[in-house]
């Protein structure tokens, strides 16, 4: 089973997500939490694998929350849910180590598979929107320069690795796509997340897309 936080500070919305969540036989929504304190707390206390969490809450924020989550011991992978209303605020929480991100209206299909890639070690980006909060940035042709600047230290094949990242690719899908063994993949993004000093595949993801070479899933 694939154990679960929700956290929305609307109850009606941590409803639904666990009604839809529940239906799946792998997926057990263990608790909910209305605002960041109270996240923080329920992981602490439940270990789950998976935190679905929206951003905007009053009193603590989900981007305080995530930036504390991130760095407990046995840290589950956390999801960002977003209407994006608020696209520099979930930018910033993808570079303090969300897995990903969700729009609140995500089939709920898609939200179950979703899930369950996260929980396997996966990014979970949107490529389209994912360009959306890039382009965003105020200085969007200065991130693109370090983004660029960063990646002058990997080899062709690093950077081949870290453009299918950047379209939220998994080991599996890169072994297929550059015709390689999934060890072979791994060590490839060991090594490339050392020299990018990146914390985690998103932060790569990210990097990827501000440097212009994400490619097509």
């Amino acid at each position: 089973m694939i154990r679960i936080v929700v956290v929305d500070d609307e109850r009606m919305v941590c409803a639904h997500l666990r009604t839809i969540l529940g239906a799946a036989g792998d997926l057990d929504v263990i608790a909910e939490a209305y605002d960041g304190a109270e996240a923080v707390e329920s992981v602490m206390r439940h270990r789950p694998d998976v935190v679905l969490m929206d951003l905007h809450m009053p009193g603590v924020d989900g981007l305080t929350a995530l930036e504390q989550i991130v760095t407990l011991p046995y840290a589950p992978k956390v999801l960002v849910l977003t209407t994006f209303d608020l696209d520099q605020y979930v930018l910033r929480a993808m570079r303090a180590g969300a897995a990903g991100f969700l729009l609140k209206d995500t089939a709920p299909e898609d939200l179950t598979a979703l899930v369950r890639v996260a929980a396997d070690g996966h990014t979970v980006l949107s490529p389209a929107a994912t360009q959306r909060l890039v382009s965003a940035s105020a200085d969007r042709a200065a991130a693109r320069d370090r983004a660029l600047a960063a990646l002058a230290d990997l080899t062709e094949r690093e950077i081949e690795v870290l453009a299918c990242i950047g379209a939220g690719l998994s080991n599996a899908q890169i072994a297929r796509r550059l015709f390689l063994s999934e060890a072979t993949v791994r060590s490839y993004v060991s090594r490339m997340l050392t020299k990018l000093g990146c914390a985690n595949r998103t932060q790569a993801g990210l990097l990827a897309y501000s440097a212009g070479i994400a490619q097509d899933p």
